[in-house]
């Protein structure tokens, strides 16, 4: 790995923001290498991964990160991880009299963990695995080659159908956590009726004491040892009263790392289990006041989910034409967000031209708006053998992505700043190769690169908009266990088939290429008024009481006009306001 890197500290907070996590790191797992002799890859690992050395000497990576969730969470990955527990533990007692263990039954692993342990002790792995390849797996304490590792888990691909299986993130972890990474939360439960983290003031509460004082030691164990933190990337979830202790913890980065990068993705799922109409309402409650508060002490701030909106009745979920998932499997639907964050984060991990945090923040985020939206193509809808004009002009008159933050665009809005990542098209593919003498279906088809390509297609839909784009080689790489939803008409790059046969052998999709965009744009106003609407329309003491034993009302009613306001910012460049239906409700008020 490179020596000198800009690093990046990740946060987690919240259980869907964990799943999501897991698929993000397992990603990053798999793009991975430890062979010196290959060419190294456009993006930057030890950004996000440190080096470390277990007690019986082994090199180590594992993620810079801290993990926070409840009680009950975990099922069976142990709190303090693996790697550095010693082969045998001191059990000295100096009690003589009679012993009585009570020891509570392990959860079962599912097959992909069992495989996952076996691997890690050299079980599935022959005898020519361990010479073919120089580069040490970081798992155990055998010396196991991590590109046999993946090759092996790779094999075993037809026997994980985990959609049953995984009930917590930890159910399809593949990388080890360092011991300083987890964090439980032991004043409430993950599961069962009593004692549920559900309002946004009872998270609020919970950054103090104990809490508060075992974040900031591993805030400052993971700092220290860095040699340029560039800044935090926080991923938080905003339905639960997560959204609260995630405000409360941005705050904190922001007072004591002042000038560093804070971007934070406020993740929420599609449905929850066992909702109500007052579950819904705390829901809406939390996203509300999360957003707003952690907005306000981020450098930036986007939601991410596929949910149709924030508000008590969205829009149907999020599909995509070549994506065959579960809504309402958090596996599934985090695993989507995983796929489009591997992407919008590209900018600040680039080994060459890398755009620092703050400098990406500051270019989307002028004149107050901190609020952004996010926008993919999951994956990137690319005939195999094709190009890049082709397939932007296949689009016809209409953006090649979906909304990933329940913010669909105008089709009139105003684009205040724009960064767009395209990865995963070799070289060929990024522009067209005409025969000499041909003319050209298009003026994409004329362009010298994909970068150009990609500029022009845009200026299109957006002519005056400040736009920032990238384009990468190298593809999401996918590894086991990750959800196999994809359209049989992909091959096994994720691009599509040329086969004309209406069957189609389903092949195992082993990489993807992901079109992302962060947006700064009249959207949002609409976004933010159309919840400050539907939150400020509940009379909380009548309809959910309970909630405002967690928090003050004035305060609640001065945070929804604040957030009243922020939708107010994204005006258009001549200073006039964007009209909305909600703009219009207001007006009548007045």
């Amino acid at each position: 790995m490179s020596s000198v890197c800009r690093e990046v500290l990740t946060l987690q907070i919240g259980h869907y923001s964990n799943f999501v996590g897991t698929h993000w790191w397992n990603l990053q797992d798999a793009s991975l290498c430890y062979d010196p002799d290959v060419p190294q890859d456009e993006l930057q690992s030890d950004m996000l991964f440190r080096e470390g050395l277990t007690l019986g000497g082994q090199v180590t990576y594992t993620p810079r990160l801290i993990a926070l969730d409840l009680k009950g969470s975990l099922q069976t990955l142990k709190q303090e991880g693996c790697l550095y527990a010693t082969e045998h533990e001191n059990n000295t007692f100096t009690w003589e009299g009679d012993l009585v263990t009570h020891a509570e039954a392990p959860s079962a692993k599912n097959s992909f963990l069992q495989d996952l342990d076996r691997l890690d002790t050299g079980e599935l792995l022959a005898e020519s695995d361990f010479t073919s390849l120089p580069a040490l797996a970081k798992y155990s304490g055998n010396m196991v080659p991590m590109e046999t590792v993946n090759s092996r888990l790779e094999q075993m691909q037809r026997s994980y159908r985990l959609e049953d299986r995984v009930k917590v993130w930890s159910d399809f972890l593949r990388v080890h956590l360092h011991p300083r990474t987890v964090s439980i939360i032991n004043q409430y439960n993950h599961n069962g009726e009593a004692a549920r983290l559900e309002a946004f003031g009872q998270g609020e509460a919970l950054l103090q004491g104990s809490v508060l004082e075992e974040l900031e030691d591993k805030l400052h164990f993971f700092i220290e040892e860095c040699d340029y933190l560039q800044g935090f990337q926080v991923v938080c979830d905003m339905a639960d009263g997560f959204s609260g202790l995630g405000s409360k913890v941005t705050q904190l980065l922001q007072d004591s790392y002042s000038g560093r990068g804070i971007l934070t993705w406020g993740v929420a799922p599609v449905s929850h289990p066992d909702s109500s109409p007052i579950k819904d309402v705390y829901h809406m409650m939390n996203c509300a006041l999360g957003m707003l508060h952690m907005s306000n002490h981020s450098s930036m701030f986007c939601p991410l989910t596929l949910r149709g909106g924030m508000g008590r009745r969205p829009a149907p979920p999020t599909t995509f034409p070549l994506l065959s998932y579960d809504p309402s499997l958090w596996y599934h639907s985090s695993s989507v967000l995983a796929l489009a964050l591997d992407t919008l984060t590209v900018p600040y991990r680039l080994r060459q031209n890398c755009a620092p945090m703050w400098q990406l923040a500051d270019a989307l985020t002028v004149s107050g708006r901190k609020v952004v939206c996010a926008y993919g193509s999951v994956p990137f809808p690319m005939m195999h053998g094709s190009c890049l004009p082709d397939a932007l002009n296949a689009c016809g008159d209409t953006l090649p992505w979906k909304p990933l933050s329940g913010c669909p665009e105008r089709a009139d809005g105003q684009c205040f700043g724009q960064s767009v990542t395209l990865r995963g098209l070799e070289g060929r593919s990024r522009v067209s190769c005409l025969v000499p003498g041909t003319e050209p279906p298009s003026i994409l088809h004329c362009a010298q690169s994909g970068e150009e390509v990609l500029n022009t297609h845009l200026r299109t839909h957006y002519p005056s908009t400040p736009l920032a784009v990238q384009l990468l080689y190298s593809p999401s790489k996918l590894t086991p266990p990750f959800p196999q939803i994809f359209s049989p008409n992909l091959d096994s790059q994720g691009l599509i088939r040329n086969e004309t046969s209406t069957s189609v052998v389903p092949l195992k999709v082993l990489s993807l290429p992901v079109m992302s965009s962060l947006q700064s744009s009249s959207s949002v106003s609409s976004f933010l008024a159309e919840l400050q609407k539907s939150c400020s329309a509940i009379d909380l003491r009548r309809v959910s009481p309970s909630f405002l034993s967690h928090g003050d009302q004035a305060e609640i009613a001065e945070s929804l006009e604040q957030l009243r306001t922020l939708a107010h910012c994204y005006r258009d460049d001549s200073g006039g306001m964007v009209r909305s239906s909600s703009d219009d409700d207001d007006d009548d008020d007045d």
